[in-house]
């Protein structure tokens, strides 16, 4: 089979997944999570039932894969931040400032429902796996100028402050969250 044929049935698949990915997220935003059927999102998409199956076998799949998607997403912005010019303190307070903010408005969209059904998983377990070792590198470098506590493990800090922020999807505004951040940081720095 030619390159070319291959690459454009790929980009099909690819544009179709995604389609099936934004419908099947906008549909439960709009009517819940007990509320959308395979027919309902093959419909909405413009494909038939027969197609949809062969992407994903239900509802909770495509969710799943909406959010292993969103996840994917944040990790690459946070990325991006790290990798930012500029010194690794300032890298690491952006890192963790959004970090909070990702997780303090997934707290804001979405019902428990839908978070009990995305937030297991091996793709949660790698995301935090990838979170925390993204915060390691930094802090390596924020060692490495005297600025960080040496009583404690740099694994053991990231760590921490992955924990830490958890607990800024519960927070009630975004200056709660900056707070939190501040909290955390201070945390990180040598004793006096």
């Amino acid at each position: 089979m030619p390159k070319l044929w291959t690459e454009t049935i790929d980009a099909h698949r690819r544009s179709v997944r995604e389609a099936i990915l934004d419908t099947a997220w906008a549909l439960v935003a709009e009517r819940g999570l007990l509320a959308v059927t395979m027919s309902q999102i093959a419909e909405t998409t413009g494909i038939g039932r027969a197609t949809l199956y062969k992407y994903f076998p239900d509802v909770e799949a495509i969710l799943v894969a909406c959010h292993e998607r969103h996840v994917a997403d944040h990790l690459g912005r946070l990325s991006e931040i790290r990798d930012q010019h500029g010194g690794a303190e300032e890298r690491l307070e952006a890192v963790l400032q959004a970090y909070a903010l990702i997780l303090h408005h997934r707290g804001r969209h979405g019902t428990e429902e839908m978070a009990a059904l995305v937030h297991r998983g091996e793709h949660i377990d790698r995301a935090q796996h990838e979170i925390v070792n993204l915060i390691t590198e930094i802090l390596v470098e924020v060692a490495s100028t005297n600025r960080l506590r040496e009583d404690v493990g740099v694994g053991e800090l990231a760590t921490f402050c992955v924990h830490a922020l958890a607990a800024a999807g519960r927070l009630p505004s975004e200056a709660a969250v900056r707070r939190l951040v501040s909290v955390t940081l201070a945390g990180l720095r040598p004793p006096s």
